[in-house]
C-alpha cells in the first residue's frame, strides 16, 4: 500500500508582528486535528518555523487530495480564529480567499506532497524555510544531488552512479505550470543555468535515475495572480527522502552550512543569507534573517516515528555565527544595491509606484 506525505505551511498570525504563532494558536489547530484525526489521516506532526505553522501529514488519499487540503484548510481557519481573539499581527494572512475550493494550491499556504512505496525503512527530512522564497532550496538541492564535494554518494554509491532528473519549474509563467526535465550529471551545466536565478527557475521534483522513485518534493507556487498582483511567497517547504538509491541524511544537510543569499528578510524585500535554526526558531533580526528547519523522521505503515531536529547540534551553532556575520555585514548597505531586490521582484508595492510617478519627472 502506497503512503502519501504531505507537507502544509501558513502564516495565520503571530506575536509582536512577525515573529511566532502564539500557544493558544498553535493549540487551536492541533485540537482541530485531533478531533479529525483517524478519519483521513493515518498521522501528522505540528510544528513552526517563524511565524508560520506547518503541518506534516501521513494518509492514504494520494496527492492533491482535496480531502487533506480542506483539512489543513480547516485547521488553519479554526486557528484564524484563535489568532483573533488574542488580536495578533497578520491573523489569517496566507488565506487568500474567503472559502476552500477544492485544492490549498494557490489559496495561500505553501504544499509539498509525495507518494511512494515504503521502503524496509523509509527515513526522510522535512525542510520548512520562512522570510524567504521557494529558489532558497536551489542551491542546496543542486549541490546534494550532483556534486560530490557535498554527496560523496555519487561516487561511493552504485545506486547513485547514474545520477538524478531534475523537475524544474518556471515560476514567472502564470498562465499554467511549465516545467522542464534535465538529467543530471550529462545536463548539470544546463541545471545550473536555470537554478542561477532563484526568482524564476526552482526545483520541483528530483527522482532517482537508477530507481526510478521520487526523492524530492517542493512547494514551488508563485502567487502572481491571486491578488492581481505580484504578492510574493515566503513558507517554502520541502519534503527529500533519504539513504539507499538517494543521498545520505548527512549529504542533504552539508550545503546549508554555506548559508547563501536569498531573497527574503523585512518585507520580503531583500537579500539575506540562509540560516539553519532549530524548531520553533522564531524571526528577530530585521524580520530575519531568512531561515530555515530541518526534522528528520522514519515512516512505517503511514505511522511517523518522533522527530529528530537535525540543526539542533553544536556544529550547526558555529554555522549560525557564521551567517549571522554574512547578515551584519549585507545590511550594513541598507537599501543599496545587492542588498534589496530588483523592483520586479518587491513584495511591497509602494516603492513601484513611487518610481511611476518619479518617471514623469525625468527630462530629455
Amino acid at each position: 500500500m502506497k503512503t502519501t506525505l504531505s507537507v502544509i505551511k501558513a502564516d495565520i498570525g503571530s506575536i509582536g508582528g512577525h515573529l511566532r504563532p502564539s500557544t493558544a494558536l498553535m493549540e487551536a489547530v492541533r485540537a482541530y486535528l485531533e478531533s479529525k484525526k483517524g478519519k483521513l489521516v493515518v498521522d501528522y506532526r505540528l510544528s513552526n518555523t517563524g511565524d508560520d505553522i506547518a503541518i506534516l501529514f501521513s494518509h492514504r488519499e494520494g496527492v492533491g487530495s482535496s480531502a487533506i487540503h480542506e483539512l489543513a484548510w480547516d485547521a488553519f481557519v479554526a486557528g484564524t480564529a484563535k489568532a483573533k481573539s488574542e488580536g495578533l499581527y497578520g491573523a489569517g494572512q496566507d488565506l487568500l480567499k474567503d472559502s476552500f475550493s477544492g485544492n490549498i494550491k494557490g489559496l495561500g499556504p505553501a504544499v509539498a506532497e509525495m507518494e511512494f512505496e515504503e521502503r524496509e525503512n523509509e527515513p526522510f527530512i522535512f525542510f520548512a524555510a520562512d522570510k524567504t522564497d521557494p529558489g532558497a532550496y536551489n542551491l542546496p538541492l543542486y549541490l546534494a544531488f550532483t556534486d560530490p564535494m557535498h554527496c560523496s554518494g555519487l561516487i561511493l554509491s552504485p545506486k547513485m552512479s547514474q545520477g538524478f532528473r531534475f523537475v524544474i519549474m518556471d515560476v514567472e509563467y502564470t498562465e499554467k505550470d511549465r516545467y522542464i526535465e534535465l538529467n543530471a550529471p550529462e545536463e548539470i551545466y544546463d541545471i545550473a543555468a536555470l537554478l542561477r536565478d532563484n526568482e524564476r527557475f526552482v526545483v520541483s521534483q528530483i527522482f532517482s535515475r537508477d530507481s526510478g522513485e521520487q526523492a524530492v518534493a517542493a512547494s514551488t507556487t508563485r502567487l502572481h495572480n491571486i491578488a492581481g498582483k505580484y504578492i510574493g511567497k515566503d513558507d517554502p517547504v520541502l519534503l527529500c527522502r533519504v539513504q539507499g538509491s538517494f543521498p545520505a541524511a548527512g549529504e542533504i544537510l552539508s550545503p546549508y552550512n554555506i548559508g547563501h543569499y536569498v531573497a527574503g528578510f523585512m518585507r520580503g524585500s531583500h537579500t539575506g543569507p540562509l540560516m539553519p535554526v532549530k524548531n520553533g526558531c522564531g524571526i528577530s533580526f530585521f524580520d530575519g534573517p531568512p531561515i530555515v528547519t530541518a526534522t528528520a523522521f522514519c515512516v512505517q505503515d503511514g505511522i511517523l516515528t518522533e522527530p529528530v531536529d537535525c540543526f539542533d547540534h553544536p556544529y550547526w551553532d558555529h554555522v549560525r555565527g557564521e551567517v549571522s556575520r554574512k547578515a551584519t555585514e549585507l545590511r550594513r548597505q541598507g537599501f543599496s544595491g545587492a542588498a534589496m531586490l530588483p523592483y520586479s521582484e518587491l513584495e511591497y508595492g509602494g516603492i513601484v509606484e513611487k518610481m511611476k510617478k518619479l518617471d514623469g519627472k525625468f527630462k530629455t
